[in-house]
């Protein structure tokens, strides 16, 4: 479903070598984690993914479903079905949370040929949706994120993702500043949404996290490059151990 193959990127302004051949295959159905010390690369490889502006790749491929979305524009290759759950989510004042989710909805149902949700038809989703994330409903009706604390951003983030209903869903350090709470409903909109038709890319410091989203897979992240892989074990051996052993091991 998404193919990285021998990925090379560097920040635009400046000759600094940031992510150094990443390969990576991530399949339907399953649930890749990565983990890794702080300048590792790990949200580097989300921003490339979903087409920030600020980096140059300079070697490799990325395939989404069999289509190269390196040359894409971000929105292209949203509508090809990939979402990017931000680290620190912004506040958009002005634009109401329904506004946006509805616009956003049609605008990638435009773009694949399909009809706009009707109106009744997207209040009974949206609905539906927050309420298995227990989303007040008031927050609904509010700017985007104005005023939300960090916790609400999240699940807010999770609702839309939950709408979009995207292909490969990246999780950007999404459990950054959440109470246990906070990050149990999070992590359960998340395992909400797995199934056989969809991937997850979960970038995370900690295993606390993926003590509630089980991943398939566990990739260790140092320098640009994926130096391990293994099963949910590995997040076990990171989580007492550190990252020293397992470093010193790759080099």
């Amino acid at each position: 479903m998404l193919k990285i193959n021998n990925l090379h990127v560097s920040l635009d302004d400046e000759d600094k070598q940031i992510l150094k051949g990443v390969d990576l295959n991530v399949d339907a159905g399953k649930v890749h984690a990565i983990m890794g010390p702080n300048g590792s690369g790990k949200s580097t490889l989300s921003y490339v993914l979903s087409g920030k502006d600020g980096y140059n790749v300079t070697n490799g491929t990325v395939e989404l479903n069999g289509y190269d979305i390196l040359e894409l524009e971000p929105e292209e290759r949203a509508s090809l079905g990939l979402f990017l759950a931000f680290q620190y989510p912004i506040e958009i004042p002005g634009v109401g949370n329904m506004t946006f989710l509805r616009t956003a909805i049609n605008a990638q149902r435009k773009s694949r040929g399909e009809d706009e949700i009707s109106a009744t038809d997207f209040l009974r989703l949206v609905r539906e949706k927050a309420a298995t994330l227990k989303i007040d409903t008031d927050m609904l009706k509010r700017p985007v994120n104005v005023g939300f604390s960090g916790g609400e951003k999240k699940r807010n983030e999770i609702l839309q993702m939950a709408m979009l209903e995207p292909k490969v869903c990246i999780l950007d350090e999404t459990d950054s500043g959440l109470d246990v709470d906070a990050m149990k409903l999070v992590a359960n909109g998340v395992n909400a949404l797995r199934d056989e038709g969809r991937g997850f890319l979960v970038i995370t410091h900690y295993q606390r996290l993926l003590d509630h989203i089980k991943p398939d897979i566990v990739h260790i992240m140092a320098d640009g490059k994926i130096v391990k892989t293994g099963g949910p074990e590995l997040a076990i051996e990171v989580e007492n151990n550190g990252y020293s052993d397992l470093l010193d091991e790759a080099s």
